[in-house]
């Protein structure tokens, strides 16, 4: 592969960067601490968890103006400031602000005296806003109530620029808060939403409510998505305006039929209270899936005329290609190897296939297919070649170029102009745990570059302004917080500094903070490993130290990243100044940039070849670093770290000897349809494979210290297959510990002191099995 680079270097910007802990060091090198005459503090559970004393500084949370001139930030009300705007009247709350890019030219938009309806005492509590295209309007959420993973129903308010009048959609009634997905028509004359499972559409300014369906109930979903299509493919808005604002096209799930799984709450009220949803575990029966084109003037939807079961498909993403005349489906098939893209022309009623993305193993992910104005090309995600790749397909499916051609995958597409035939996205071709930004072109002509200067070596993200003229970079590493800065994004030049953590990176440089490394090794098949190693602080060359490995080890993520982590950062320099050599690898499977086959070949082995190669990385390790003692060897991880720790601990427990499993898949045929069946085959047919590679199927082989941590409230993975876990052990009397958290969610900490309890118990399981 050949990557030309800007050759840019920012050598008077990065000499900011070179303070403290926010020292530029290649992989490998921890930064220095500063010299000090005062005593090294010891890090602690409760310097960590609840005084909070390396909380990051973040950048603000703002939105760039579609034109590139700016961008706009909540800007908190205070006294001082109220005294310098001009129509200020006191009233405490949050403004809408713009700025230009460099931070000059501030502007109050909207005021808080605009966001206080009439009568009220306070102004709109602002969780999301929104601008219309012609720049007259202003949509604000507010009141929002989480629905599975995110806030999405709540109240939608209006604001008309113009003449001030707030008002709020769905009326005046408690019913109001129900409403979801509120979002302007390209004219910017009306708005439609989501409520009760249907469809509206409200003109603005007249507040003329139209239902545009009426068939949504308890189990016919409009607009919106069941449990299962939010969690495993990401989505939660079911419906999209046409360009021309005269219809949408939309996603009706029918769930009836479906199992309902049931959530025992016993300790918020005298008695025990129920949760029940669908919940289609692997193998059984999916949502029907149908996609239709609802007329605003005829109120008449016309559905596309999808061949075969609608149970048996998956319609992960839909999109205007380009014109209101047509939709682009990705219909999937239940197996999830095969993803027919279709045109819907909805007013014909035709179907025309006009492409199809194929995998003898399964399709990773579906992106949506983001088309040129005058819809006669797209830009599309596939693997076809065994890279990640980004093509630009023709209308007619004829023409397919790859606009990033050679041996690497791209990570993120961040966005496209038309206008400078470029496309901008993030890779790392050389160092997986590493991400950089790269341009190319939109029609394949130009060679891509790299965007990102050498200096930034580590984790970089950004968040680009629509005309791609400007970004928010974030710049962060293994051991250094993230700072955040505005670019102009030809030449990668800097224009505003947002965020530095100097502050957190003078309380670090205090710290006693561990060396680390990232390394690669072999498995035993000669697959290269990934992964990172951290040391204690005083480690003695001479001495042996038990070894921690924290695990994911499934398609869904990876552990091993150059960025900040955080409180888990932290947690670990802990544990290394308690005497612990802390690790973490990337078995193949994981998400990482390594091509199609990497990832492709845990079809139906998960938990088995992923953690046969965490033992041969323990081998390697431990041959290259003789002071990792492989007689006291510990692994933890979470969800489906929490699965891979069980079978770490049941199939290789002569490697693996002491085991923290949180929130497991004890027994994947438990788990859901999408997500289990993309990765294990389906049950009814493939049974083995389920059989092979549940961690429940060896529990009889545990022969090392188990703990295992479950929330009885999780919706996720289901407290239920830790159940099933446990009669397992008890059947083979094989003793462990075991800890439920009441109520809790799948990421176990709902609830006053939950984290610090759960950190807490970990760590003194560790030492106390572990002896470092």
């Amino acid at each position: 592969m050949h990557i030309k680079t800007t050759g840019l270097t920012l050598k008077k910007f990065t000499k900011t960067l070179i303070t403290g802990a926010g020292l530029l060091a290649m992989a490998g090198c921890a930064p220095t601490p500063e010299a000090t005459t005062e005593p090294t503090p010891t890090l602690s559970l409760e310097r960590i968890y609840t005084n909070k004393e390396f909380k990051s500084e973040r950048a603000p949370y703002f939105r760039w103006l579609d034109d590139g001139s700016g961008y706009t930030v909540l800007e908190a009300r205070d006294e001082s400031q109220a005294s310098k705007d001009d129509d200020s009247h006191g009233v405490k709350g949050n403004d809408i602000v713009f700025y230009q890019p460099d931070g000059s030219g501030r502007k109050v938009l909207i005021t808080v005296e605009q966001l206080t309806p009439e009568g009220a005492d306070e102004a709109l509590s602002i969780e999301d806003y929104r601008w219309s295209d012609d720049g007259k309007w202003a949509l604000i959420f507010t009141n929002g109530q989480k629905v599975w993973r995110h806030r999405t129903r709540g109240d939608y308010w209006v604001l008309n620029l113009e003449n001030n009048n707030l008002y709020q959609l769905g009326g005046q009634s408690p019913e109001a808060t129900s409403v979801m997905f509120a979002k302007f028509s390209p004219d910017s004359s009306k708005i439609a939403y989501v409520q009760h499972n249907n469809i509206y559409v409200e003109t603005l300014g007249k507040q003329m409510v139209t239902a545009l369906t009426t068939d949504g109930s308890d189990t016919i979903i409009n607009g919106n998505f069941d449990w299962v299509y939010e969690e495993e493919f990401s989505i939660t808005d079911g419906f999209r305006w046409s360009p021309d604002s005269q219809a949408i096209a939309y996603w009706q799930l029918d769930q009836s039929g479906v199992e309902y799984f049931t959530m025992i709450n016993n300790t918020d009220s005298l008695y025990p209270t129920l949760t029940r949803f669908p919940y289609p575990k692997a193998g059984e029966q999916n949502s029907a899936v149908k996609v239709g084109v609802v007329s605003l003037a005829s109120k008449q939807t016309q559905w596309a005329p999808l061949p075969g079961d609608n149970r048996d498909r998956y319609v992960p993403r839909i999109s205007w290609a380009g014109t209101s005349d047509e939709i682009l489906i990705q219909d999937v098939n239940r197996p999830q190897n095969t993803n027919i893209l279709r045109l819907f022309n909805w007013q014909k009623g035709a179907l025309k296939t006009i492409y199809t993305d194929q995998d003898d193993a399964f399709l990773e992910w579906y992106y949506a297919a983001e088309w040129q104005e005058d819809g006669s090309h797209f830009v599309f995600h596939s693997e076809r070649d065994g890279w990640r790749h980004l093509y630009s397909i023709s209308r007619d499916g004829k023409s397919i170029v790859d606009l990033t051609p050679g041996e690497y995958d791209i990570v993120d597409l961040i966005t496209i102009n038309e206008n400078t035939n470029s496309i901008y996205f993030t890779a790392s071709p050389d160092a997986p745990e590493q991400r950089f930004l790269f341009k190319g072109s939109l029609d394949g002509s130009k060679p891509v570059e790299l965007v990102t200067p050498t200096e930034f070596t580590g984790n970089n993200r950004y968040y680009m302004s629509k005309d791609a003229s400007f970004a928010m970079h974030t710049h962060s590493r293994f051991n250094q917080p993230a700072r955040s800065q505005i670019i102009e994004t030809a030449g990668h030049k800097p224009v505003t500094q947002l965020t530095t953590n100097n502050e957190l990176n003078a309380r670090l440089a205090q710290e006693s903070l561990p060396q680390h490394e990232f390394f690669r090794v072999e498995a035993r098949d000669g697959v290269a490993l990934d992964g990172w190693i951290m040391f204690p602080p005083d480690m003695d060359k001479s001495k042996k130290y038990p070894v921690i490995f924290y695990v994911y080890g499934e398609p869904w993520g990876s552990t091993v990243q150059d960025s900040w982590g955080g409180s888990s950062y932290l947690w670990n320099s802990m544990m290394t100044q308690k005497g612990f050599i802390m690790v973490s690898v990337d078995n193949r499977g994981t998400r990482a940039p390594k091509g199609r086959d990497w990832r492709k070949s845990i079809y139906k082995k998960i938990g088995s070849i992923t953690v046969r190669d965490q033992a041969d990385a323990l081998d390697a390790i431990a041959a290259r670093w003789p002071q990792i003692d492989t007689s006291r060897v510990g692994i933890w991880g979470h969800s489906g770290g929490g699965s891979s720790t069980l079978n770490a601990l049941f199939r290789q427990g002569d490697k693996f000897h002491v085991g923290v499993s949180q929130a497991p898949v004890a027994d994947i045929r438990y788990y859901d349809t999408i997500y289990q069946e993309r990765y294990s085959g389906n049950p009814k047919t493939d049974p083995d494979s389920y059989t092979n590679t549940s961690p429940i199927t060896f529990a009889k082989d545990l022969t090392g210290e188990l703990l295992l941590v479950h929330g009885t409230g999780d919706d996720n993975v289901h407290y239920q297959g830790t159940e099933a876990l446990i009669n397992e052990l008890v059947k083979h009397n094989k003793q462990f510990r075991f800890m439920s958290y009441p109520n809790r969610s799948h990421r176990i900490s709902e609830g006053e002191g939950t984290t610090l309890h759960l950190q807490t118990m970990k760590t003194n399981f560790f030492i106390e099995q572990l002896k470092p």
